[in-house]
């Protein structure tokens, strides 16, 4: 199995800004994609960044010119830059990975198990 860990997540007042960090491991071929999504209380997980194979990106509305998705493939990980941060992005964020594996079976979609971002004077 693929194994995910989220780092990053805290308290941060509104304006300021935090990075997340999600690893992947676990016999992995390449990944396909990874990404972040968010869930806020009482609401459904949202689709927040993602970024593909051949580093193309995307984003949610909510976030375009304040949250950027990059990855460093040496490391098998995913970053999410977020400035500008509002009360609204306080949420569990979860980190999203598809890969390919050296082992059987070859194809996977993991979770992380989320970490927590909450913005909040």
């Amino acid at each position: 199995q693929v194994q995910l860990v989220e780092s990053g997540g805290g308290l941060v007042q509104p304006g300021g800004s935090l990075r997340l960090s999600c690893a992947a491991s676990g016999s992995i071929l390449s990944i396909n994609a990874m990404g972040w999504y968010r869930q806020a209380p009482g609401a459904q997980r949202e689709l927040v960044a993602t970024i593909i194979s051949d580093d193309s990106t995307n984003y949610a509305d909510s976030v375009k010119g304040r949250f950027t998705i990059s990855r460093d493939n040496a490391k098998n990980t995913v970053y999410l830059q977020m400035n500008s941060l509002k009360p609204e992005d306080t949420a569990v964020y979860f980190c999203y990975c598809n890969a390919w594996r050296t082992v059987i079976p070859r194809y996977v979609e993991e979770w992380g198990q989320g970490t927590l971002v909450t913005v909040s004077s």
